[in-house]
């Protein structure tokens, strides 16, 4: 391989001597030893476009991985997406002696086949551009190779191992609850559950806590008059104005947490208004002369923990429950994706992870901040699985852009840290059948 890519080799095969077991070093040496396998697979991947409407593309990648687990040993499905209308998830699963692991990861990406972005491109030695090199594909190939060590040494024979890639990520299937059944029911099975999302990009971090998604919408009616009379005892501010002063309020008494965020993102007042259904697009009729007598707006709300949620929402609706003389307003909630609090089980998974990555050589691996991370599956299986980490994707830059930009450098690493993870939290008590954590 080229220089930097040899370099993590060379880092990775020479830890530190009473760091690691015989076997967690053979673990090391296969994510290095595999590199040109893995970013061949990973090259095959980002070739087929899978964006998530192309239910032809999304099927083909699974196909492809498919074939992967297959070979692995696990017994494997495809769960059809007709009833949420996408074109379905992956599923490979194994049952051994351990405490059961849920891997998370995802077929699609967010460009679709009319994108000019479409194929795998070397940049330099340790650089690559493509349609989900990072976001997710380049996550789905250290999953597997992480697997494959495993495999190789002898250790994934024991394990209870539940694989699922979704193929509607980026953009999920309705209704939720059908799109993330499958999910949601392996998440109700299992102790352990692990996302290969690429987080922030930076694989010195790992993500412990996800804020949920929320979207609301809000719709204001004013009482209609001439202009010149606005303000008028009888007639009131109108609802441009009054939307106004709500979503000013919102400002007031919400601002202030970096982990509660509250985005209004399409608005349209008028005399007259329209909103589809999906709350993207927005069409008004008024004029400068008319009070108006409607105002919608519709956004979004991300909080840390239901608690959080269920307060803002509390809060929100307090607002719009005080209308001004005149008006009248509601505001509705769509819960979409959950939060995925910062539990003490989580903290510990990242606590077992940081361990095996320091004694692999390859140094701390922290928190990443919740403010930066958005939405992700792992948040619907966060408040039922006891310990959950997301982010153990690769390095790179710019996802969801034409320059989306993995770090091969950051393969190895991933792959190393997950197989070494995997092998101790999988180990069992010899009474009690409980996870060991490092």
């Amino acid at each position: 391989m080229l220089l930097p890519l040899l370099t993590t080799a060379v880092l990775l095969s020479l830890p530190p001597a009473d760091s690691l077991s015989r076997t967690e070093r053979a673990l090391a040496r296969y994510a290095t030893t595999s590199i040109a396998e893995a970013l061949a697979l990973l090259e095959r991947l980002v070739n087929v476009n899978s964006g998530t409407q192309n239910l032809a593309g999304v099927r083909e990648v699974g196909r492809i991985l498919r074939a992967e687990y297959d070979a692995l040993g696990f017994i494997t499905r495809w769960e059809d997406g007709a009833s949420f209308g996408r074109a379905g998830h992956l599923v490979a699963e194994r049952t051994g002696t351990g405490p059961r692991v849920l891997l998370i990861g995802h077929l699609d990406t967010v460009f679709e086949p009319d994108s000019p972005f479409q194929r795998w491109e070397r940049l330099s030695d340790s650089t690559a551009k493509g349609p989900g090199s990072t976001d997710m594909k380049g996550g789905d190939v250290i999953m597997l190779q992480a697997l494959k060590a495993l495999k190789a040494s002898g250790q994934l024979e024991r394990m209870s191992i539940t694989v699922v890639l979704n193929g509607d990520e980026e953009s999920p299937g309705a209704p939720i609850a059908a799109a993330r059944r499958v999910l949601v029911e392996a998440g109700a099975r299992s102790q352990i559950a692990i996302g290969f999302e690429d987080g922030d990009g930076d694989p010195t971090t790992a993500v412990a806590a996800r804020r949920g998604f929320t979207g609301w919408t809000l719709r204001v009616k004013g009482m209609p008059a001439h202009s010149s009379q606005i303000f008028r005892e009888d007639i009131g501010p109108g609802a441009i104005y009054e939307a106004a002063r709500m979503l000013n309020e919102f400002r007031l008494q919400l601002g202030g947490d970096p982990l509660r965020t509250f985005n209004a993102g399409v608005a349209a007042g008028g005399t007259t208004v329209t909103l589809d259904s999906t709350g993207t697009r927005a069409q008004a009729f008024g004029k400068s002369n008319i009070v108006p007598e409607h105002f919608t707006v519709s956004g979004d709300l991300r909080v840390i923990t239901p608690e959080a949620a269920t307060a803002a929402k509390a809060r929100m609706q307090a607002i719009v429950g005080s209308a001004s003389p005149r008006t009248l307003a509601t505001i509705t909630f769509d819960d979409g994706y959950p939060p995925m609090a910062p539990t003490a089980g989580n903290l510990a998974l990242l606590a077992s992870l940081d361990r095996a990555s320091r004694d692999l050589g390859l140094g701390a691996v922290g928190m990443d901040n919740p403010a930066r991370a958005g939405a992700a599956d792992v948040s619907f299986i966060a408040a039922t699985v006891p310990q959950v980490i997301d982010g153990m994707g690769p390095g790179g830059t710019g996802g969801h852009t034409v320059n989306e930009t993995a770090d091969l450098r950051s393969f190895a690493m991933q792959i190393a840290r997950t197989a070494v993870l995997l092998h101790r939290i999988t180990k069992v008590d010899g009474t009690s059948r409980t996870p060991v954590v490092p």
